[in-house]
């Protein structure tokens, strides 16, 4: 199981409870949510199978990080964290959008606020890796 899929499943154990209340849904936090998004958002430059285009080839971020997927990096270039010191970069700035609801993400004993969009894009780039 990648670090990821044991992120998402700790997500979706902390998220659950949240569920219970009658007006809140539980943010969906799937690669298939991630691929919907991936096709609405980022397929027009990265190509619908994510090999490029006019943009990189966003199918081997695993095999440029010695086989491991770069989730934290990936999260920080959608939403324009990453990039905020090369502002000639031509992809937008997602963080500057609607992500979703947030959930609380723990990765090394540090809790985040973490869009629910920006954690499923993830998963879907993650799943698509050769």
């Amino acid at each position: 199981m990648t670090s990821t899929m044991r992120m998402v499943y700790g997500l979706l154990a902390a998220v659950g409870p949240m569920a219970c209340a009658p007006d809140n849904a539980e943010p969906d936090l799937s690669a298939a949510r991630g691929e919907k998004l991936y096709l609405q958002k980022c397929a027009s430059c990265h190509g619908v199978d994510g090999k490029g285009g006019s943009a990189p080839d966003l199918t081997t971020l695993s095999a440029q990080n010695r086989g491991i997927f770069p989730r934290n990096f990936v999260m920080s270039v959608i939403d324009g964290f990453n990039r905020r010191d090369h502002p000639n970069s031509v992809m937008p700035e997602f963080g500057n959008e609607d992500l979703g609801p947030t959930v609380q993400v723990e990765d090394g004993g540090a809790t985040t606020p973490t869009p629910s969009d920006l954690i499923a894009l993830a998963a879907y780039l993650e799943s698509i890796q050769r």
